[in-house]
């Protein structure tokens, strides 16, 4: 068995006790890609003698981050949606680009934005795969992510409504239809060990019907498959539900049997003191998107709420169309300083829940907890190693601290997932990043062309608040 030892570093192992070792190790085999041992550098080195060992002196080693909620396909939207009311962002660049999406561009998306978490520290996460015009999308998705190596949830979603509040035609699908392709992949992927699965993912209230959450439940019961769906990320969410079920989405979601510990929520920017109970008491999980909530002007979830209630809130970036890239480094700041600021409270967030959000409770967010989020013998191999030698970080009193508040982002040196090396060095070392930007660029341009959204790339400088209807009456993102 080949066994690699990162020796001599500041290992953070978000293990139950959150053990900090100033002068740590970790085992690992390179073999099977489980963790052997956490401890002490010297009683590491020592229990393995033969093994390969990577000095990482000056560096902080910890779990890969959990990424709980992304939409891949959006990689090749960066920067289009900029600055808009959310009817705008949604009906004139999101919708016409996805109706116009062929299975390379979602492959070329999907691959660029693995790669992109992978080099920002993110091992493991979900892609909320909401658009399927054609047949073959969901496949790509789950093929890019098996390429990248990372470790992924491909939720396979769909619209089955939402014609009348600007879904384009092309991407509401028969319900029978998207369910037996979900059901399709979840028979290739969820098998035993599979680094990459499949999950349900019902879009948002105002794009399903009773029916549609019913039998996503019962499909779900019958595969032990995870579920998610965007719930009260704007006004319009709830509001819009109130209209067309006579109740708020989280009371509908409830109503249909969907709540439940298998149910990841994602955004809960809205919800109300009721929402939490039906929440908590069903033992739901939740998603936080903090960089998309802002950008979108949605609002910011009630995350130290849910939190004191004893949800379990795991982080997420949110596809890069709304929040510009895939980096839960940035995301694991917003979110350890929005809430501060909201509540004029600089201790009702700190640096350590943010880095637990995005490690091991966002690994419970997914029902991995007793395979990924933790540095601990038996878990997966799936480990960053962060260079905190640059002027940003340095000096460093506290890993975490700097981890979280001081970092610039390209402080992620090797990432290990299932014990393969898969960046060093900064660099992805088993895709060729050079052809990797160049499909991906050529399918955002190719694509961008035919949905006419090329345009809003050569836009007048806007200097000024455009005036005009509140945001909070318009279609919120999907």
């Amino acid at each position: 068995m080949s066994v690699t030892v990162l020796s001599s570093a500041t290992v953070v192992t978000m293990d139950p006790a959150r053990r900090v070792l100033t002068d740590g190790a970790v085992a690992f085999s390179s073999t099977d890609g489980s963790i052997l041992a956490v401890g002490p550098s010297a009683v590491v080195r020592e229990q393995h003698p033969g093994a390969e060992v990577v000095d990482c002196t000056g560096s902080v080693v910890l779990p890969g981050f959990v990424n709980t909620h992304t939409h891949l396909f959006q990689t090749l939207l960066k920067g289009l949606g900029d600055d808009r009311v959310l009817s705008d962002w949604f009906t004139a660049m999101t919708g016409p680009s996805a109706v116009e999406l062929t299975e390379d561009d979602v492959y070329a998306g999907a691959l660029h934005g693995c790669a992109e978490a992978l080099t920002t520290g993110t091992t493991t996460l979900l892609d909320f795969m909401y658009v399927h015009p054609r047949p073959g999308l969901g496949d790509a998705v789950a093929r890019a992510m098996t390429d990248a190596g990372i470790r992924g949830v491909m939720a396979r979603g769909y619209m089955t409504a939402g014609t009348d509040v600007g879904v384009p035609a092309p991407l509401v699908e028969p319900l029978w239809a998207a369910l037996a392709d979900a059901e399709r992949l979840i028979g290739e992927w969820n098998r035993p060990q599979s680094r990459v699965t499949v999950a349900l993912a019902p879009c948002m209230s105002w794009s399903v019907d009773p029916v549609t959450l019913r039998e996503t439940r019962a499909l779900a019961d019958r595969t032990g498959a995870l579920v998610t769906m965007h719930l009260s990320e704007s006004p319009f969410d709830v509001s819009e539900s109130q209209r067309r079920f006579g109740m708020r989405d989280v009371p509908f979601a409830a109503s249909t049997g969907l709540l439940g510990p298998d149910l990841l929520a994602v955004h809960c920017v809205q919800v109300d003191d009721g929402d939490l109970d039906l929440l908590e008491e069903s033992n739901t999980k939740v998603s936080h998107n903090p960089c998309s909530n802002l950008y979108l002007g949605s609002g910011f979830a009630p995350v130290p709420a849910m939190q004191r209630r004893g949800i379990t809130v795991g982080l997420a970036s949110d596809g890069p169309a709304s929040s510009s890239n895939h980096s839960m480094l940035q995301a694991m700041k917003f979110a350890a300083l929005i809430h501060k600021g909201v509540h004029r409270d600089p201790e009702i967030m700190t640096a350590e829940k943010a880095l637990e959000m995005a490690t091991i409770d966002g690994a419970r967010a997914l029902g991995l907890q007793d395979t990924v989020g933790s540095l601990e013998v038996g878990k997966r191999a799936d480990v960053v190693v962060l260079d905190m030698s640059n002027f940003c970080v340095s000096p460093v009193h506290a890993a975490v601290s700097a981890l979280v508040y001081s970092q610039r982002g390209d402080e992620v040196d090797r990432v290990y997932v299932d014990g393969r090396l898969l960046v060093a060095d900064g660099t992805l070392v088993t895709l060729d990043p050079t052809a990797l930007r160049e499909h991906s660029s050529a399918a955002a341009a190719g694509l961008a062309t035919r949905a006419g959204t090329d345009r809003f790339a050569h836009r007048e400088w806007r200097s000024l608040i455009p005036s005009g209807p509140s945001c909070r009456d318009r279609v919120p993102e999907p």
